[in-house]
Order: structure tokens, then C-alpha cells, then sequence
């Protein structure tokens, strides 16, 4: 049986308390760690602290700790640990970004709060970081993402969402849906029926059945797979669903 690492388990567990217990109105600073930004301006820094308040970054650099007790701040000591983005920009990486306004993930003020915490050894850039999130899970400090820790000390944080399951997701019963009905364009070429069983079927030009298949809902996105096979998506807004160039209201 291998033993549990005694220093990922009791790293700053107050803190995890905090902010947990934190409503997003006192801003959280992790302090003294080496920062790999990945923002072409800023660079990586050793000794840095991050600072976010509820899901956006406020602050990267040194020194920003002096003003830890000004602001109130939940305190999370990083000495001896990487701080890299969670989520990686591979064209970023490849250098495909045009311009520094271009990038995305980056832990750059103004952004949103994703990030992992690890121990120096296991983060010498964010490659090998994300790999340690994967083999090694239980080497994690901590795993940041929108501000809310999603895994701390080298375990799940309680009450945290789970990843949904991976496969097609049963139908749906949408009875009594106010986005059942038939969509239809502006210029009212598609007519797109949505029925409560989870179905949808489409008239283009006057074509019947042009497309038919299944689709899911979750929030404001929906998500269709055609009977022939591919994946396609829309977003409802407001009265409205936008889907592949179509503008539709329901009638």
C-alpha cells in the first residue's frame, strides 16, 4: 500500500476553509510561487504572488502580499511551488498567436481565474504540469477554476461538481418546455421543430426532413447529432435561437 504524501495533505488546509466558506467578496492571494504566466509580456516569475478576486485575476507579480492585510485577503503560502495556467493554449505554445491580445489562458490580470498549483519538480513548464495533473493527481496542491478550488491537496474538494459521464446522454423529457415548438428563420427558409421527446426535424426550402436527429439542451446551448452522424450546436438568446448562421424566433 503506498502511504499517503503527508505534505500534499496537510497543505494550507485553513486556507482551503476560507475559500471555501469565501461568498467571492474577499480577494485570495497565493503567495511566494514561481508564476508561469504563458502572457508573452509578463513572462514567468519567481517569488510572485496571484491575486483574484471570485473568478477573475486582479493582480500578478511580486510584493503584492504587503497589501494582504489591507484587502483582507485569504493568504495561501506557494513556497516551493509552480503556479501554471489549468487550461492549455496549444497554439499559443506552437506560436500561432498573432498578437498578445490573441492569447487565451493565460494568467493575466483581467483573466479568469484557472490555475494549478505543484510542487516546483513536477512543473518545470505547463506541459509537464498538465501531465502531473494526470499521472500524478495526488502530487496536486491545488486546482483552481473560476476562483473555486476544484481539487486541493492531492484530493477532490467536497461539493465540487463531477465530470459528466462520457457517452450519448439518454432523451430528454421536455414536456412543457417553452423552447419546444417549431423555430423558424427570419427569412423563413429553415423551420426547425423541436418536440418534447428530444427530436428535432428540419424543413429547408420547402424540403421536408431535411435533417432530423436528436438534441439536448443544457442552459442557454443546445446540442444536436443528426441521424447521419455528426454533431452541430446552437445558443438560445433571449427569444431567439442562433444556429449555424440561422436566426429563428418560435411561432
Amino acid at each position: 500500500m503506498t502511504l499517503p504524501d503527508t505534505d500534499t495533505v496537510s497543505w494550507n488546509p485553513e486556507a482551503l476553509a476560507e475559500i471555501v466558506s469565501n461568498d467571492g467578496g474577499r480577494p485570495v492571494l497565493f503567495t511566494n510561487a514561481r508564476i508561469v504566466t504563458m502572457d508573452p509580456l509578463i513572462g514567468t516569475m519567481t517569488g510572485a504572488d496571484i491575486l483574484f478576486v471570485g473568478p477573475l485575476i486582479v493582480g500578478v507579480g511580486p510584493s503584492i502580499v504587503t497589501a494582504a492585510q489591507d484587502d483582507n485577503a485569504i493568504v495561501v503560502d506557494c513556497t516551493g511551488m509552480t503556479i501554471v495556467p489549468a487550461v492549455v493554449d496549444t497554439v499559443a505554445l506552437a506560436g500561432g498567436r498573432g498578437r498578445r491580445a490573441e492569447y487565451v489562458a493565460t494568467l493575466t490580470p483581467g483573466n479568469t481565474t484557472d490555475f494549478l498549483v505543484l510542487p516546483d519538480e513536477l512543473a518545470t513548464d505547463v506541459p509537464s504540469a498538465v501531465a502531473a495533473l494526470l499521472s500524478r493527481p495526488g502530487q496536486v496542491r491545488a486546482l483552481v477554476a473560476a476562483g473555486r478550488p476544484v481539487r486541493w491537496a492531492g484530493t477532490d474538494v467536497p461539493g465540487t461538481p463531477t465530470a459528466p459521464e462520457t457517452g450519448i446522454p439518454a432523451a430528454p423529457d421536455l414536456t412543457g418546455s417553452p423552447r419546444v415548438g417549431v423555430w423558424i428563420d427570419r427569412k423563413d427558409f429553415l423551420h426547425q421543430e423541436l418536440t418534447a421527446d428530444g427530436r428535432y426535424d428540419e424543413t429547408r426550402g420547402g424540403r421536408p426532413h431535411a435533417y432530423q436527429g436528436r438534441f439536448w439542451i443544457d442552459g442557454d446551448r443546445i446540442d444536436y447529432l443528426d441521424n447521419l452522424g455528426f454533431w452541430a450546436y446552437g445558443e438560445f438568446r433571449g427569444d431567439e435561437l442562433h444556429h449555424a448562421g440561422y436566426v429563428m424566433k418560435l411561432r
